[in-house]
């Protein structure tokens, strides 16, 4: 181009000085060009996923709780879109979230149980499945997935796919790393590990373990570098049992008990509340910084609520859905999801489409224009949002959980297709059909009525067990 220009002055008899100041024009224009060029291309966004522990479908107002007090997530969903069929992969917290790191099916992983998952039944015809007590490195997660591509990347919280130091998330593709450690399970005098096993944050019973976690997602907000996209991972413990409450936040709760004739839990709704004054924090951050704009939100749980008294009086309540936490029923896999962002998210939606938390590898390279994992278990959603009525009825989701778990659940198998699912019990060989738009609390086996639909369903799940090599229960 600089060329064509010099050609044009000679061309034109202009002199030397002349031609030079025209060429420096010509150049400066075309740095200009460039630069307008660089601006309008699109900035990679900001990826918050917040995900919390063992919260049920009901446990939020925006998803119709009338006792515990969330305005942060309602708001949050007022903003977005909130979805009523989101599904977790497993009916427990590690194969969940290997689904969400990975993309994979735990029962392509093998991860089918919790990292200390062991209970057995004497009464059972069946053992429990041989399985995997972590995510394996050779494993690609989400994080290193996004820092290949530029993006700073944070964990905090709960991990739970593996202790040993090559499987923490310091050694996963997170660049800023606080993982819970000792007494997990507690609120006060409990360990977090920063960065690494050397460096130990110990609580003395004075800082609340929601607080400290929401705490460090500030401290790594605030840290961040702005010209480079951030991925952050931040996994509450709460409202994971042992139900530990803030004490500053009880009375309000005490005061109306008893208008609800005693069928909500005022501890937990304290643990949820503390978590969603978290978001708040988090979300305040964002509008001060001003990366509201280009920032993805994602909230979920990673399985259901716990709907029995483990380790304390039971703390959620499901309603309308069959069973909870450690169940294929939808009490133990449907989980409250929601989806913000400012400018690009519709405010005000309500999506009923279905889908699994395997999705999110898919979705989140989707609208990085990526391709998808050659070999994943997931598809994107991203053409679902903002176009609610896009949905793919054809697709089949699985759910595999060769266990006994905590919460009573026994081993057992199903899938969904459309409106109908399958529920195939391992110790009985029984299988159950429900139609979930009629009965979404599947109270109404149909297998006896559609004996074609179910039988349909059940060569489609056994050819997915096989497809995938699922791990088995081992008759005794």
């Amino acid at each position: 181009m600089v060329k064509i220009a010099f050609n044009l002055g000679q061309r034109n008899g202009l002199n030397g000085t002349k031609m030079i100041r025209i060429l420096w024009v010509f150049v400066f224009l075309c740095l200009v060009s460039l630069m307008a060029d660089a601006s309008d291309s699109p900035k990679k966004p900001n990826i918050i996923f917040i995900l919390a522990d063992d919260l049920g479908y009901m446990d939020l107002g925006c998803y119709g709780n009338p006792y515990n007090e969330t305005p942060n997530l309602n708001k949050l969903a007022s903003g977005g879109v909130r979805f009523t069929q989101a599904y977790a992969a497993s009916p427990v917290c590690s194969p969940s979230r290997a689904a969400i790191m990975t993309g994979l099916h735990p029962a392509r992983l093998k991860l089918t149980n919790f990292l200390i998952g062991n209970r057995t039944e004497a009464d059972s015809p069946l053992l429990p499945a041989l399985w995997t007590t972590y995510l394996r490195s050779k494993e690609i997660t989400l994080a290193q997935r996004l820092k290949s591509l530029g993006y700073q990347t944070g964990m905090i919280g709960k991990w739970h796919l593996g202790s040993g130091d090559s499987l923490a998330p310091w050694n996963r593709g997170f660049d800023y790393a606080r993982m819970i450690g000792k007494n997990g399970l507690d609120y006060y005098n409990y360990g977090i590990y920063e960065n690494s096993f050397k460096t130990v944050f110990e609580d003395d019973g004075k800082t609340y373990m929601t607080d400290k976690l929401s705490d460090y997602a500030v401290e790594f907000i605030g840290n961040q570098n702005q010209s480079n996209p951030f991925f952050m991972y931040m996994c509450y413990s709460a409202p994971h049992v042992f139900i530990v409450p803030k004490a500053t936040k009880l009375n309000k709760y005490f005061m109306k008990y008893e208008k609800f004739k005693g069928k909500f839990n005022p501890y937990y709704a304290t643990m949820v509340e503390s978590m969603d004054d978290g978001v708040g924090r988090i979300m305040e951050l964002l509008k001060q910084k001003g990366l509201l704009a280009n920032t993805l939100v994602i909230f979920a749980s990673d399985n259901g609520g716990v709907g029995l008294p483990e380790l304390g009086p039971t703390p959620t309540q499901n309603d309308s859905l069959r069973k909870w936490k450690g169940h294929v029923y939808e009490g133990g896999v449907r989980i409250p999801t929601i989806m913000f962002w400012e400018g690009k998210i519709l405010p005000n939606q309500v999506n009923d489409a279905y889908f699994m938390n395997t999705d999110y590898t898919a979705t989140i390279l989707d609208l990085l224009d990526q391709r998808p994992p050659e070999f994943t278990d997931g598809k994107s959603i991203w053409p679902s949002i903002n176009h609610p009525n896009v949905k793919d009825e054809t697709r089949a989701l699985f759910w595999h959980y060769p266990h006994f778990s905590n919460q009573l659940g026994r081993p057992a198998g199903s899938v969904r297709l459309g409106d109908w699912k399958l529920v195939d019990n391992f110790e009985t060989s029984h299988v159950e059909l429900y139609n979930l738009k009629n009965d979404v609390g599947e109270r109404h086996d149909l297998s006896n009525d559609f004996p074609l639909k179910r039988d349909e369903l059940h060569r489609l799940l056994k050819d997915w067990r096989q497809n995938v090599q699922a791990n088995m229960p081992i008759k005794k």
